[in-house]
């Protein structure tokens, strides 16, 4: 087979060749946008789930339905250790620029580019005692127009951001049409950054303003954002992005292959199956590599089999391998614990089912490891915060990546 023709897209936030089994997603978010632009009163979207499950690939996606429908769009990925300011102000500037050629009033854009850059300006770092800042720090939004005053600028997150949402909202209804913003890895935002987010949609839900956050995290996304705002279980529409089932993993494979001649034999597809797990990324992966080693089409199962060992060693270095390496000695001690347990945790309830997303829970982990609770959490707290294990209900963890703990039990200790 050749390899320059191979369709397979096995990257972070790339969008594979074929966006199977998620058509719903994208006709509800569809509706939403119809709904805005008639005035109907609508909720900004979450999206939830693992890693590999495609939310970054979705995001996108959403994103350009936006676009055609000649919404003003920005995107953004949050960071732990970024404030919220900076990049919301360059995505709304991003979003007000593409409405502005059809804005009838250009002071009326000016207007809110001030504003905007006041938001932006209120939270630049200073020096040490007053000195001049870093240059790193000396950074500007790239806005012509002076900044604005008593708007956007009073230092308070939270009221800065609903002022400043509130009036690119309005532009936007200048025009007719509105604006969305995308938030990427939404559960590392801070918690004031959190709680103002939930405050901003919620005045602009109660205003019927036609501009709507779409965020993407984790799966203990929703428990953020209970914890920072408790209507936020009502404010926001969740949608919980799993692994495909059997008919639209076959397709993600199956559709960009027939439009390079190439065909699977059914054996072949039931084996990329059980080894991807229907997870987007592991389909991707497997059928990267199975195409390389094929011979000829029809893809055969033995040519999954030979196929998988090399698959399977490039997840182990650069999707669980590079994970693993950034977890201290402690850590990694406390992730084997938790990957011993999720085997036991699975096979209770399926069958023997290797069930690598069973939360685990921690008193269970304390007692493996021979630790009271109370020490273990600094090793628990440093893993969720890297983004590798998460909690979502009290008292448990698990692994924010599939097939994880299936990884570290084949790790030698």
């Amino acid at each position: 087979m050749d390899p320059v023709r191979n369709p397979y897209a096995p990257g972070a936030g790339q969008r594979p060749p074929e966006l199977a089994g998620r058509g719903r997603e994208l006709d509800v978010f569809d509706i939403v946008l119809e709904r805005i632009a008639r005035g109907r009163p609508e909720r900004s979207l979450m999206l939830t789930g693992l890693r590999g499950v495609g939310k970054t690939v979705l995001l996108n996606t959403l994103r350009s339905q936006a676009i055609n429908r000649l919404w003003g769009s920005g995107k953004i990925e949050a960071r732990p250790d970024q404030s919220l300011r900076r990049p919301i102000a360059a995505a709304l500037h991003m979003a007000v620029r593409e409405l502005a050629p059809r804005h009838r009033a250009p002071d009326r854009i000016d207007a809110f580019l001030g504003v905007l850059k006041a938001f932006a300006q209120r939270g630049a770092p200073t020096g040490r005692g007053g000195a001049t800042p870093k240059l790193r720090d000396r950074w500007q939004p790239g806005i012509d127009v002076p900044a604005a005053s008593g708007r956007a600028d009073s230092g308070d997150i939270e009221i800065d951001l609903v002022e400043l949402l509130t009036d690119a909202a309005s532009v936007a209804s200048d025009v007719g049409t509105g604006v969305a913003i995308f938030i990427d890895e939404m559960q590392d935002l801070g918690p004031e950054e959190v709680s103002a987010l939930c405050a901003a949609c919620h005045e602009l839900s109660q205003l019927g303003a036609p501009l709507i956050v779409v965020g993407a995290g984790l799966p203990h996304l929703p428990a953020v954002l209970s914890a920072a705002k408790s209507y936020s279980e009502r404010l926001f529409r969740y949608q919980r992005i799993d692994r495909l089932d059997r008919i639209a993993a076959d397709q993600a494979l199956c559709a960009p292959a027939e439009r390079e001649d190439v065909e699977y034999e059914a054996k072949a597809l039931d084996l990329l199956y059980e080894k991807s797990g229907g997870y987007p990324y592991f389909v991707q992966a497997y059928g990267k590599a199975t195409w390389d080693h094929a011979p000829r089409s029809p893809i055969t199962a033995a040519d999954v089999r030979v196929a998988a060992p090399e698959a399977e060693a490039e997840l182990a270095v650069g999707f669980f391998g590079s994970r693993f390496e950034r977890a201290t000695p402690a850590e990694r001690e406390y992730m084997r614990a938790m990957a011993a347990l999720s085997l036991v945790e699975g096979a209770t309830d399926g069958g023997g089912r290797d069930d690598m997303d069973a939360a685990v829970p921690t008193a269970e982990i304390a007692r493996a490891l021979g630790r009271k609770p109370a020490s273990l959490s600094p090793a628990r707290d440093a893993l969720i915060k890297k983004g590798l294990i998460y909690s979502g209900e009290r008292g448990t963890v698990a692994f924010t990546v599939p097939h994880f703990g299936r990884y570290l039990r084949t790790q030698p200790a």
